[in-house]
C-alpha cells in the first residue's frame, strides 16, 4: 500500500510537464479538488498541486523539445548520484544529471533499459509528497515494458526493488515492494507491453484515487481530457480508467476495493 512513510525505492514524488500550467491546474482542480501554487520566482516556474493543503504532485510548463507532455513517478533515493550511476551499470541511462533542488533535495532523471522514464528524489528539506493512498492523491504506479524479467533486474539493481507474483484468471501480474518491506508495502506492478494493445511504448503510469470511477471519467470530458481506456472492473484491484489530460500527458484513476478487515 502506498502511504507517505517513505522507505528507500518508494515512488514519493510525482510531476506533469504540460505545454500550458494554468490549464493543466484548471483541468487537475476540477477533476480532484487542487490547488496550485507557485514554489516561487526561483523555482523557475515549478510549483506545487495542494489537496487541502497538503503537496500531492508537482507541476511545470515544459517546451516541445523537452518531449510531449508527461507525468514522470520519482522513487526515493538515500544517494541520487549513486542512483545514476547505477542506472548506468545495470545498462540504463541518465537523462538529467542529479541536482540540489535549493535545500529541498537532490533530483535526477534516469531511464531504465527500455528507455522509460522516470526520476529519483534525496529528500533534504522536502521529504516527499504530503499525501498518498487517499481520495485525489497517488496510490499505484505501473510500468509498462516489453521485457518485465529485464525491468526487475534494472529495478532491483537501481532502487533496490523487489518483486512477487499475483495469479489472476488467465493471467499473471508482477507486483513491486521496496527491498525487505514485504508485500503489505505494495505499491505498483510491472505490465508486459504484448498484453495491452492500448499501450505502446514503454513508460510509467501514475495512478490517482478516486471514489467513483465512472464520475471521474465524466468529469475528465467535461474539462477537455480524454479516455483511453472507459472504467473498468480489475479484479482484486478495483474499478480504474486510463485517462489524458487535455495536453496529452497519461494518468489513471482507481476506485480501490475496499480492503478486507
Amino acid at each position: 500500500m502506498l502511504t507517505t512513510r517513505f522507505v528507500t525505492g518508494a515512488p514519493n514524488w510525482i510531476d506533469v510537464g504540460t505545454p500550458a500550467v494554468d490549464g493543466a491546474a484548471d483541468f487537475y482542480g476540477g477533476l480532484f479538488g487542487w490547488r496550485f501554487r507557485s514554489a516561487g520566482p526561483e523555482a523557475g516556474g515549478y510549483g506545487f498541486f495542494e489537496l487541502d493543503g497538503r503537496i500531492v504532485a508537482g507541476g511545470m510548463r515544459t517546451t516541445p523539445e523537452q518531449g510531449p507532455p508527461s507525468w514522470t513517478v520519482y522513487f526515493q533515493t538515500p544517494d541520487a548520484g549513486g542512483a545514476a550511476k547505477a542506472s548506468e551499470q545495470a545498462r540504463g541511462g541518465v537523462i538529467v544529471r542529479p541536482m540540489d533542488v535549493m535545500d529541498q533535495g537532490t533530483t535526477a532523471i534516469l531511464a531504465d533499459r527500455a528507455g522509460a522514464p522516470f526520476g529519483v528524489w534525496q529528500p533534504g528539506r522536502l521529504g516527499g509528497m504530503g499525501v498518498a493512498g487517499r481520495t485525489g492523491a497517488l496510490c499505484w504506479v505501473e510500468l509498462y515494458t516489453a521485457d518485465v524479467a529485464a525491468a526487475a533486474a534494472y529495478y532491483r539493481a537501481v532502487l533496490g526493488l523487489e518483486t512477487s507474483a499475483v495469479s489472476f484468471p488467465g493471467s499473471t501480474y508482477t507486483c513491486l515492494n521496496p527491498a525487505g518491506e514485504g508485500e503489505e508495502s505494495m505499491f505498483g506492478g510491472f505490465v508486459p507491453l504484448a498484453d495491452d494493445p492500448l499501450e505502446t511504448d514503454a513508460h510509467w503510469l501514475p495512478y490517482l484515487a478516486v471514489d467513483d470511477t465512472d464520475a471521474a471519467v465524466a468529469r475528465t470530458l467535461e474539462l477537455g481530457g480524454t479516455v483511453r481506456m472507459p472504467a473498468t472492473d480489475i479484479e482484486g484491484a478495483g474499478r480504474v480508467a486510463r485517462l489524458t489530460d487535455p495536453y496529452g500527458a497519461r494518468f489513471a484513476v482507481l476506485r480501490p476495493m475496499p480492503r478486507e478487515a
